[in-house]
């Protein structure tokens, strides 16, 4: 279980920074939540720190209350979620790397 929130734990800071990549990059965020509080708070990444400091009590709460199977499922997510980012990442690149050579 210990490992579970471990992983948990580094899939949120994956994710965090492959979003950061994304905003430096001008890219909107997709999630419509993440999006309202990247624009409400006062600077972008405090907002998505504040998101992320929530998804962290979600995953503590999870782990405290011994729930593997969500945890489980949240992992897989955020897994997905990383990969498609640096994916979506390496692609962007290309194409600007690309674009440059022309």
């Amino acid at each position: 279980m210990t490992s579970l929130f471990w992983q948990y734990s580094y899939l949120q800071v994956l994710d965090f920074l492959t979003t950061v990549a994304f905003l430096v990059l001008g890219v909107q965020e997709g999630n419509p939540v993440v999006r309202w509080a990247i624009s409400a708070a006062p600077n972008p990444i405090l907002g998505l720190l504040f998101i992320k400091a929530a998804a962290m009590l979600l995953g503590f709460y999870c782990f405290q209350m011994e729930r593997v199977r969500l945890l489980r499922r949240m992992n897989l997510l955020f897994a997905i979620v990383v990969a498609w980012n640096l994916l979506a990442l390496i692609i962007g690149g290309l194409q600007i790397a690309h674009v440059g050579s022309i």
